[in-house]
């Protein structure tokens, strides 16, 4: 903040604010410092990393857990299928989402009152596990890739957020769509969704980070260790300490394996983190509109 500005504030102002960098400050600190020491520790000779724990000096420093988690056939089997559940579930999610937020935003839609109650019935009641089993089981998905992406492909907080977007759309854009013979079908889809870019990527990013991270549904619906997404291989590394048989199979010392199964957790955790790394600065220009805008128009 500029100083000038700064001073110009009053005594309480001026604590309010100190207060509230500082707060921000720390919380900074707390995403950065762990975020370092994973890095740093993904780089580290395990048997240094054991006994001294981080250091800078390179030295020290190995590619081992890389040259082992690159080399493992299971990683990037679960990397493909992680990727592909992804992109998926975001097209079905999204296009679901954006479809049934239209009709909900027209306020000559009849029923709409009826359909807003059973939308938010859905918010804070559900089957539960043991029933979502039995209809997924009869609907013959179990061990296939639409177990896990077809029962949650709708948000209701998406669909509102949507559904808002579109409230903030001026309503001469759709009678000149009328004057020009447009049905709702051409409108929606040429006219009324290339200027929704801003929620469809927020939609986009919010739906592809949730499957990225999602792992119970997949341990629950799939069986097949080559349907099984990169998390899971994660959370058999990261929590049930057992790396894959080929990462490790070389060391025979118990010891060994064991710095290098605590080794291969932080190897793991960056390269399962960089799509997601990488794909945020395409979006982030569109976040801030997007979000602000669904959220406060209407």
């Amino acid at each position: 903040m500029n100083k000038k500005k700064f001073s110009s504030y009053g005594t309480q102002d001026k604590l309010l604010l100190t207060v509230g960098y500082l707060l921000i400050g720390l919380f900074v600190l707390s995403i950065i410092i762990p975020v370092i020491y994973i890095i740093v520790a993904s780089f580290m000779d395990p048997i240094t990393l054991q006994n001294k724990g981080i250091t800078f000096d390179f030295s020290k420093w190995t590619l081992t857990a890389y040259e082992r988690v690159i080399s493992n056939a299971q990683i990037w089997v679960g990397f493909k299928n992680a990727v592909v559940y992804s992109i998926v579930f975001t097209v079905v999610s999204v296009g679901v989402t954006l479809l049934a937020a239209y009709p909900m935003s027209r306020a000559d839609f009849k029923g709409r009152g009826f359909f807003n109650v059973i939308f938010m019935i859905t918010m804070f009641f559900g089957g539960g596990l043991v029933p979502t089993y039995l209809l997924i089981g009869n609907l013959g998905l179990l061990d296939s890739m639409w177990a896990i992406i077809l029962p949650g492909a709708f948000s209701v907080w998406n669909m509102t957020i949507a559904r808002t977007y579109y409230r903030g759309i001026p309503a001469e854009l759709h009678e000149a769509a009328d004057v020009d013979g447009a049905n709702e079908i051409v409108y929606f889809f040429k006219i009324l969704l290339p200027v929704c870019t801003p929620v469809i990527a927020v939609l986009a990013l919010w739906q592809f980070v949730a499957m990225w991270n999602s792992y119970f549904d997949a341990m629950i619906y799939l069986n097949d260790s080559a349907k099984q997404p990169l998390q899971l291989v994660l959370r058999s590394i990261l929590i049930q300490s057992q790396p894959e048989p080929g990462m490790i199979s070389d060391i025979q010392s118990t010891a060994q394996r064991a710095q290098l199964a605590e080794l291969l957790k932080y190897a793991t955790i960056i390269i399962s983190s960089l799509p997601l790394l990488v794909m945020y600065p395409f979006f982030q220009k569109y976040f801030d509109s997007g979000i602000m805008a669904g959220s406060v128009k209407g």
